[in-house]
């Protein structure tokens, strides 16, 4: 049964991922059979969190802001300009929290690392398929020719992809064989090198230096540390800003200093949420094909280009749910790096580690990318399965000794 329960959470992730559709795409199997597959999934994961019902309702409770902001997040169509699209958009992200939640509850955080990472060797693999026998599928050649997009369809989000199996490779409980965890890891970097993606290769470098020092020099859950370890986050941020984007350094990687064009779409971007400041436009709704804001804000890079997304997760969030929202998922977030933070601290098992590791590739992640909420995407999945499994684990709610 355990077995069962680990493989259909393997092929889970692979239906919010999306990448089943590429078989279709290249012939190999019929479209309606994946989305057959889809809504079978979909049809699971609400029976076994029926299942599961009581411990739904604890979980609800021990994550307050968490329910609160999934609730902002699903009601939001009912102030979008685009409601039909909105709900679209909600109701993915409705078995997206289902599935993390599943997760959270069922899986050790042993398991969670384990499963994840055989999850993304699957879709390592399956990347290398379509990008040598089905190269227009595989391999990017219009925007960035050459470039591997893999199964994902667009090369970032391979990049992306691979930092988060990379980091779970890296974060294997010591029991996994090293030549499997090792050839994972050395397999994901191997990728994102493949993939042309500077922010994936500049993450996926810093986050790692991040968890050496963590592991070398651990404190012993001390609040002033902690504040100091959000600190180095937060540098770490700016320094992901400067290295990957400013001046010479910009210049060498092939880059302007206005990061692609993105620095006067964000200008924008936040001239248009102090029109909708508080609850936003609606998940996804600025961004909807019938929506004049892509056009308005396409136009102060160049005539006619129409952007899909702003390439800042934090942004986006606020554009989808205000800052009422953004101000309810930041609190949420830095409560569970703390709590993180303290895990890591507390123990010698490299899997604990890796709440941490996933929490700092978000925080880095969202500057630059606009995955958090996004169908296609693992990353909203996994933040609700840390949290729920951080609280799960920290329930007795202690206060971090001064």
């Amino acid at each position: 049964m355990k077995l069962i329960e680990k493989s259909f959470i393997v092929l889970g992730f692979m239906v919010f991922l999306g990448t089943l559709y590429r078989f279709s795409d290249a012939g190999l199997v019929p479209q309606n059979l994946i989305t057959l597959i889809k809504y079978s999934a979909w049809v699971s994961i609400i029976i076994v969190n029926c299942i599961f019902l009581q411990k739904n309702f604890i979980a609800i409770k021990q994550n307050m802001l968490l329910t609160g902001l999934i609730i902002l997040i699903l009601m939001s169509f009912l102030w979008s300009d685009f409601p039909s699209f909105t709900l679209s958009v909600a109701v993915e992200v409705f078995f997206m929290t289902l599935f993390g939640l599943y997760l959270g509850q069922r899986c050790n955080l042993k398991e969670q690392v384990e499963i994840l990472a055989f999850s993304l060797l699957i879709q390592a693999l399956m990347s290398t398929f379509f990008a040598i026998l089905f190269p227009t599928i595989g391999i990017d050649s219009a925007f960035h020719s050459g470039a591997w997009q893999g199964v994902f369809g667009q090369k970032n989000a391979l990049g992306s992809a691979m930092v988060l199996s990379l980091l779970t490779f890296f974060n294997l409980s010591r029991e996994n064989s090293n030549l499997y965890k090792w050839f994972g890891f050395i397999y994901s970097l191997m990728l994102i090198l493949l993939s042309t993606s500077k922010t994936s290769l500049v993450i996926s470098i810093f986050i790692l230096l991040i968890m050496l020092f963590y592991q070398r020099f651990k404190w012993r859950g001390k609040i002033s540390f902690i504040l100091a370890n959000l600190g180095i986050l937060t540098i770490g941020c700016m320094t992901l800003l400067v290295l990957n984007y400013w001046g010479e350094i910009l210049t060498s990687l092939g880059r302007d200093p206005t990061l692609t064009g993105r620095t006067p779409m964000w200008g924008m971007m936040i001239k248009k949420l102090m029109s909708r400041p508080l609850l936003g436009y609606g998940l996804r709704a600025f961004w909807a094909p019938e929506s004049p804001h892509p056009i308005e804000v396409g136009q102060v890079i160049a005539s006619g280009w129409i952007p899909s997304g702003g390439h800042n997760g934090w942004l986006d969030l606020s554009l989808d749910i205000g800052l009422i929202g953004f101000s309810l998922f930041l609190l949420n977030y830095l409560i569970t790096l703390a709590k993180a933070l303290k895990l890591a601290y507390e123990t010698k098992k490299t899997e604990h580690f890796w709440p941490l590791a996933y929490l700092s590739y978000l925080g880095m992640n969202n500057l630059t990318e606009s995955y958090l909420l996004s169908p296609g995407s693992l990353i909203w999945i996994l933040y609700v399965t840390v949290v729920v499994m951080i609280n799960k684990n920290d329930s007795s709610n202690r206060q971090f000794s001064l």
